[in-house]
């Protein structure tokens, strides 16, 4: 796979520092049962690294003691991990919202029978990977059969009150096909309502529209097809600076699956650590963050992150701009 950080490093993106850590970000690990083309962690099942327990409690005090009212769980598929199950009853436990970034799959695979009624008893909220609302686009992203089974657990979400409970949100994402800005969120939003509302009786709570990240497999795609400049450059021109204050990475901290502290989840697939002062050769561990404020503290940038400015903006709660 080509690597895309000696093309990102030098960068003119604006300066930023963080607020209050609102959200912690926990990347439970890569293994996962799709292998996605667009996938920035590169995750897939040969992926191993798994988060073990002893970090999953560290996890678990830091959102105590530094008193973090919001966890999303990612991977990867984050319920592959063993010790996914006890990480929501601890974080629920303790009055933490949280949420499942889901691919929706998974609720099907061996050994996650229960998985779609656990969530919802324990009132989690499902984030779900859907890149489109046709078949064809969806298998030929994310594998063949993907699509119907999507359909499948959507059904068996809303029927556990998904989407239709508005204390179970489930939430949609949509991913560009390939190097183009996602469509507007709100008209997308509808067209995704008709297709799979009135056609398929399937309800959601809202859409996510997420840019393709130029890192890690999408970006080596790019780079294999010659496509890679002419995307950073579509994601410069496209900057608005007024999205700059909204950056999930100001009020979001990124975890790994060994517990590393990371300015956003891009930066972690990146190897670009959050260092205290925003310098320094220790990268920080949870361990080192307990009882520690990183309000003002400078955020890693590069050029990747003009894919979180670009035309409406994209985080990992959708658009940034109306």
């Amino acid at each position: 796979m080509h690597a895309t950080l000696p093309l990102l490093k030098v960068t003119d993106f604006p300066a930023l520092r963080r607020k209050r850590v609102e959200t912690l970000q926990v990347n439970l690990g890569y293994t996962c049962n799709q292998t996605c083309v667009h996938c920035h962690v590169n995750a897939g099942p040969h992926r191993t690294e798994q988060m073990d327990r002893a970090t999953v409690d560290t996890v678990l005090e830091v959102l105590e003691v530094n008193d973090i009212r919001t966890i999303d769980l990612t991977g990867g598929a984050p319920e592959l991990n063993r010790e996914f199950r006890h990480l929501v009853r601890e974080a629920r436990e303790l009055g933490v919202h949280v949420i499942d970034r889901c691919n929706l799959t998974i609720l099907f695979e061996p050994g996650q029978d229960g998985l779609a009624e656990f969530l919802a008893g324990q009132g989690v909220e499902v984030v779900a990977s859907l890149p489109c609302y046709l078949e064809d686009n969806v298998d030929r992203q994310r594998g063949k059969g993907v699509f119907d089974k999507s359909i499948r657990a959507l059904h068996l979400l809303n029927g556990l009150g998904y989407g239709r409970d508005e204390r179970l949100p489930l939430s949609l994402v949509f991913n560009p096909q390939g190097p183009s800005l996602p469509p507007d969120q709100v008209k997308l939003e509808a067209d995704y309502r008709r297709k799979l509302g009135d056609e398929l009786g399937i309800s959601f709570t809202r859409l996510y529209a997420l840019a393709n990240m130029p890192i890690a497999r999408f970006g080596s795609t790019l780079i294999s097809k010659g496509q890679f400049r002419d995307y950073m450059r579509l994601l410069r021109h496209a900057h608005r600076p007024e999205n700059v204050a909204n950056v999930m990475c100001r009020s979001l901290v990124s975890v790994d699956w060994e517990g590393y502290l990371y300015d956003c989840d891009f930066n972690q697939m990146l190897g670009l650590p959050l260092r205290e002062g925003g310098k320094g050769v220790q990268r920080l561990h949870l361990r080192d963050w307990l009882g520690r404020d990183l309000a003002g503290n400078p955020i890693l940038v590069a050029d990747h992150c003009y894919g979180c400015t670009a035309g409406q903006g994209s985080s990992c709660g959708g658009a940034l701009a109306a």
